[in-house]
């Protein structure tokens, strides 16, 4: 356990490790030495990599995050036979408002659950099907207090309404696919490229934390990209990388699928 723990600190560096790594110390080893099943809060992909490596094949691990293509889901720790979905403990939360008259979207409701006085922990993926319908997955203990408190998004009224299993929507992709030709896999030459803005604002965006990879804040604009890669840079978008080949005259084609703040649309 050891030798896990200390090859996750050296890949997520000081400024991450500690925290995240004794949290999820905690569900691992209350899983193991309780023989009890242990549900984790909504954790990203990044987190659940680093879950995957502490827990190692001591216990099973199962992941739910309330449909099938969910980002951030929960983790269900156990020994011996997996479970339904049920034991994820998820509620499909259906935002209710006049959507006739005004439209919603993913940064107001975002920011109308984490000003809630809750842990983003405790909410999963916000998700629309692009005609008006907006859900978000949260913890069942947390139901109550979204159906009571959470009243408006912006100035819009709303209510929420839970619904079964069945009906969570079918998430619009507002992706697109893009290429951009670079001289360097850098991390700062591609986020310079494909953003429109300089290595140094790029430089001045890691020093002030605004740029995450593999949704982990970076420190260092010299870091190397390769495929499969997920970049993001706060209030532009974010990045996938699918593809990287060469061009003759030895430069780099990156492939890559594109979400993008509208304003950069």
């Amino acid at each position: 356990m050891n030798q896990r723990k200390h090859y996750v600190e050296g890949i997520l560096g000081e400024t991450e490790s500690s925290k995240l790594v004794d949290k999820l110390l905690h569900y691992y080893k209350k899983a193991l030495y309780s023989n009890q099943p242990v549900l984790s809060e909504f954790l990203n992909p990044g987190q659940r990599a680093v879950l995957k490596i502490l827990v190692g094949s001591d216990i099973s691990f199962q992941e739910f995050g309330g449909y099938p293509a969910a980002e951030k889901k929960r983790v269900l720790l156990f020994e011996g036979e997996s479970y339904s979905l049920d034991a994820f403990q998820i509620s499909i939360c259906q935002i209710v408002y006049p959507k006739k008259f005004v439209q919603l979207n993913h940064s107001m409701i975002l920011g109308s659950l984490a000003n809630s006085g809750i842990k983003t922990e405790t909410f999963g993926d916000i998700i629309t099907d692009n005609h008006g319908n907006w859900q978000f997955m949260a913890d069942n203990k947390l139901l109550p207090f979204f159906k009571s408190e959470l009243q408006y998004i912006g100035k819009t009224k709303v209510s929420i309404k839970q619904l079964p299993q069945t009906r969570v929507l079918v998430p619009a992709d507002d992706s697109k696919m893009a290429s951009v030709i670079v001289a360097s896999l850098r991390l700062d030459a591609l986020l310079s490229a494909i953003s429109k803005l300089s290595r140094s604002q790029i430089k001045a965006a890691v020093s002030a934390k605004l740029v995450k990879l593999n949704w982990f804040t970076v420190t260092e604009t010299n870091l190397m990209l390769q495929r499969d890669d997920v970049l993001s840079l706060r209030k532009f978008g974010r990045l996938q990388i699918t593809d990287i080949g060469q061009t003759k005259k030895g430069k780099y084609k990156v492939v890559l699928k594109l979400w993008q703040a509208k304003k950069y649309k």
